[in-house]
């Protein structure tokens, strides 16, 4: 009987060095050391294989790795035992994304953000997502929505300005690259989309200003050039015709078309 429990207690120490620990397995992640990651959280699901925060994680790890299949694997399983589990839906729209396949992603992040309309990332992701499938004016609504649980992001205010300015609506646009800026003064894709817009509804000084400081950082940014130089003719500066010139000779579509007021 003692040789017998003696051989129990020893095959139970056994196991117990062989399971996992969630929690070490989420320390690991958090440190990034995702493969050490899987292997704990894998050990930990050998007794409790249907752990939804266990599987969660995985796929986590595995989506960090590049093995997309092994964590839509993850996902689908959590999905399985609970269809609603909003982060399961939104992993799936990421891969998606990651795959630039757009249509799914959008698919599935909107699961994701009907099920969890309050987390900002599966807002401006799926708002980045119809962006790309020309969904814009979705985009402009979700992303307000984004806007509004995290008024201080620089990047929704980009990408709604982008979606604003597909649907026509050039001073909201204008006022979201501002924002922007506000936020990422260094952003120069703002800084131009702005003065297109500045340039588009008439305050061609400001956009001159925009368009100048573009230059400056990359003087080799030949439709800024382009538009610095339409700016110019427009304010009635004839260096402007310079800049067309040397746009239009480095191939911009747009300074051969405004040659004409040379």
């Amino acid at each position: 009987m003692v040789r017998k429990s003696f051989c129990l207690a020893a095959v139970l120490m056994f196991c117990n060095a062989c399971l996992g620990s969630y929690s070490e397995g989420e320390r690991l992640f958090r440190s990034a050391r995702y493969q050490e990651a899987i292997g704990e959280f894998s050990r930990s699901l050998f007794l409790n294989v249907n752990d939804l925060k266990t599987l969660h994680l995985r796929a986590r790890s595995y989506e960090e790795l590049g093995e997309f299949e092994k964590a839509v694997e993850d996902y689908r399983t959590i999905l399985y035992h609970e269809p609603t589990y909003a982060q399961a839906l939104a992993g799936i729209g990421k891969i998606f994304w990651k795959k630039e396949d757009y249509k799914n992603a959008e698919k599935y992040l909107l699961l994701a953000a009907k099920q969890d309309g309050e987390d900002f990332e599966i807002l401006l992701l799926l708002g980045r997502a119809m962006l790309m499938n020309e969904n814009y004016n979705s985009a402009d609504e979700f992303l307000q929505l984004a806007k509004e649980l995290n008024p201080k992001h620089a990047g929704v205010y980009f990408y709604q300005g982008m979606a604003r300015s597909q649907i026509g609506d050039v001073l909201g646009a204008a006022g979201s690259f501002n924002m922007c800026l506000k936020y990422d003064p260094e952003n120069l894709t703002a800084r131009y989309n702005r003065g297109l817009v500045l340039l588009l509804i008439g305050h061609t000084t400001w956009a001159l200003e925009d368009f100048e400081t573009i230059l400056q950082s990359n003087p080799s940014h030949i439709e800024a050039l382009a538009r610095r130089g339409h700016a110019k003719i427009r304010l009635q500066d004839p260096s402007g015709c310079a800049d067309l010139q040397q746009a239009a000779h480095k191939g911009s579509l747009y300074a051969q078309l405004h040659l004409d007021g040379c």
